[in-house]
């Protein structure tokens, strides 16, 4: 973003995302080739028509106007740092400079598809191996914790103490040796329930949040059909817990919500 935003510094404002701004950089390229022509490509890849021609526009009004000679100089050439201490906004650009762009942006985008689709596939699993678990508290943090702990079978051995703390055994043995505090959270930290409260809940909360996620991993590892029910009515009483805390307001005993989920 820094290195094309010397050629064509408007673009940072209009297309804030990075993975965006890439595949824009790389259909653009020299911002001064960019025409009416162009704006049907640029529709797709911002999804939005406005957009679209608010980069038109921005392209031909970019501020400045640099020297022919680009960011870079020919071969054994060498820009001092007195001479240009900082580059002026809307520079011309050089087509070695475009090419080296083009490459990095073809290298950003495929890595965010693959992050994509490695989100897809841990969405997929988690949902198959463990629904409840992750409908509680995501899963991302949930496959950490099974990640961890080795297996889903041993996490579901793993008493609510234990798994309150999984991820944070430095500590906690440093802890012990020097007779100091026990950590309060471990990975489960990640999850939003414990950013949420406030800091005198947070070993509260976290307590509360590693007795559902023990249960939650019980009932995904021993029942014989998968289901985030059971997950959806735990995360219900965090919520609840989290408002109890902030509010006075009483949650519902667990019997019941239990209850409400075997029926469901």
């Amino acid at each position: 973003r820094e290195w094309y935003g010397y050629h064509f510094p408007e673009l940072i404002k209009i297309v804030p995302e990075n993975s965006m701004y890439c595949r824009v950089a790389k259909f653009i390229g020299n911002r001064r080739e960019l025409s009416e022509e162009s704006l049907e490509g640029l529709e797709e890849i911002v999804m939005d028509s406005a957009k679209a021609q608010a980069i038109l526009e921005a392209s031909r009004s970019s501020m400045g106007e640099g020297g022919s000679e680009g960011l870079g100089g020919g071969p054994g050439h060498v820009v001092s740092a007195a001479a240009h201490p900082v580059p002026p906004p809307g520079m011309d650009i050089s087509p070695l400079d475009l090419i080296n762009i083009e490459s990095f942006s073809r290298r950003v985008i495929s890595l965010s598809e693959y992050r994509k689709g490695l989100q897809e596939y841990l969405r997929s699993k988690m949902s198959q191996v463990a629904p409840s678990l992750s409908a509680l508290i995501g899963e991302v943090v949930g496959a950490r914790l099974i990640s961890h702990a080795g297996s889903l079978t041993n996490l579901a051995k793993y008493p609510a103490s234990t798994v309150q703390i999984l991820g944070a055994e430095k500590a906690l043995f440093r802890a012990l040796k020097t007779r100091g505090n026990t950590p309060k959270y471990g990975l489960i930290f990640h999850s939003t329930f414990i950013g949420r409260a406030a800091a005198k809940n947070k070993g509260r909360i976290s307590r509360y949040l590693a007795n559902k996620c023990t249960i939650a991993s019980r009932i995904d590892c021993f029942s014989e059909v998968p289901t985030s029910v059971f997950g959806d009515k735990l995360r219900e009483q965090v919520e609840e817990r989290l408002a109890f805390y902030e509010t006075g307001e009483p949650p519902r005993k667990n019997l019941e919500v239990m209850k409400e989920a075997v029926v469901e």
